[in-house]
């Protein structure tokens, strides 16, 4: 059975890329010391609109906005990606996050401040992102498992693997951190406001 994906640009999608045209026009601009090798989503809609996908269902997988956020920052961390660190940094504060536990995911094992969820999740996202090194040990998974069903546990797979492949495709072409706002900043300051 083949299933086929039709995406259809919804009136906010399509203001989302003209905002989206705007920040990668205003980085190119303002980012001397660092360049991006090329604007990838620009040079391949189809890429973007496969990233966007595989965001999404993740976004509406069931797993809290908050876990998704440390997810996101941890894994960018692990591979050095500083736009998405950026990026999720400032989504986290938005949705909530304190400013110390975003600090101190670098050193999440030695510090306080998460839940046995949140660590075991952690864990994980950082055994599924170096999988090539750990081959995502028993351990990790029995400590998953006790706090993700068979679904949570698939569905936080698939969140890594959905940020890992943003990383990928930011460090790769350079994208640089810069201009970036989150949405509900920009509806608040008003779509010509967005430094």
């Amino acid at each position: 059975m083949q299933y086929q994906v039709k995406w259809v640009m919804s009136t906010e999608e399509e203001e989302e890329k003209s905002i989206a045209k705007e920040e990668i026009d205003e980085n190119a601009q303002n980012n001397s010391k660092t360049t991006s090798r090329l604007s990838w989503a620009r040079a391949s809609h189809g890429a973007l609109v496969a990233m966007r996908v595989l965001s999404n269902v993740t976004a509406n997988s069931g797993l809290e906005t908050s876990l998704l956020n440390l997810i996101d920052i941890r894994v960018s961390q692990v591979n050095g990606c500083a736009e998405c660190i950026d990026l999720h940094s400032k989504n986290a504060r938005l949705a909530g996050e304190t400013e110390r536990r975003i600090y101190g995911l670098s050193a999440w094992r030695d510090s306080p401040f998460y839940t046995a969820k949140e660590r075991a999740a952690l864990a994980w996202a950082e055994a599924v992102t170096l999988v090539a090194e750990t081959h995502v040990p028993d351990d990790v998974y029995e400590e998953a498992r006790k706090y993700f069903s068979e679904r949570e546990i698939v569905n936080l797979t698939l969140a890594v693997i959905a940020i890992n492949a943003w990383n990928r495709m930011n460090i790769s072409f350079r994208i640089m951190p810069d201009s970036y706002v989150p949405r509900e900043v920009r509806v608040i300051r008003g779509k010509d406001s967005l430094s």
